[in-house]
């Protein structure tokens, strides 16, 4: 896992919402995904640090959270 600072690359991927979230500005996160890695980023701050982890891990972490 690692953060990155605002790059022009973060600016190239195709970024998305979660369809939970509500359209009146609450706490919300996007993901992109790109080759071998899932960058997240805060919706409010599109410009700001990323995150990125690698595939497996968001693979594992999306199952894991699925099961609640």
């Amino acid at each position: 896992m690692s953060t990155q600072g605002p790059v022009s690359r973060a600016s190239e991927l195709a970024w998305y919402k979660s369809s939970y979230s509500a359209g009146n500005g609450g706490d919300c996160v996007e993901v992109a995904a790109a080759d071998t890695a899932v960058h997240i980023r805060d919706s409010k701050q599109s410009g700001g640090p990323t995150l990125r982890v690698g595939a497996v891990q968001w693979t594992t972490f999306v199952r894991m959270a699925a099961r609640g």
